[in-house]
């Protein structure tokens, strides 16, 4: 089963950037749509950004104009680059793919924005 492994969560003040990387254990070229969900404490895990093989992409309203998804296929890796951070931004984030109706999830990498 594929493995995903997120990375390049920390902290940063309000307005600042971060990308986050998702690497995948083997080819993600022939997978659909992979994406960027994040979960605060106690809530559920909401979608944040996706992206298909042909790179069609669809964001939640709340992120548009702030982040952005991008895949490599070459590399087996999905970005989310985030700018313009604010303070709800501040949760764990999760890579996910789904094959075979099967959920995949990396195991989180968090995101803290300060004031």
């Amino acid at each position: 089963q594929v493995q995903l492994v997120e990375s390049g969560g920390g902290l940063v003040q309000a307005g600042g950037s971060l990308r986050l990387s998702c690497s995948a254990s083997e080819s993600i070229a022939s997978m659909d749509a992979m994406g960027w969900y994040r979960q605060g404490p106690g809530k559920r895990r909401d979608m944040v950004a996706r992206i298909t093989s042909s790179g069609s992409t669809n964001y939640a309203d709340s992120v548009k104009g702030r982040f952005t998804i991008s895949r490599d296929n070459a590399k087996n890796t999905v970005y989310l680059q985030m700018d313009s951070l604010k303070p709800e931004d501040t949760v764990v984030y999760y890579c996910n793919v789904v094959i075979s109706g099967v959920y995949y999830w990396g195991q989180g990498t968090r995101v803290t924005v300060s004031s």
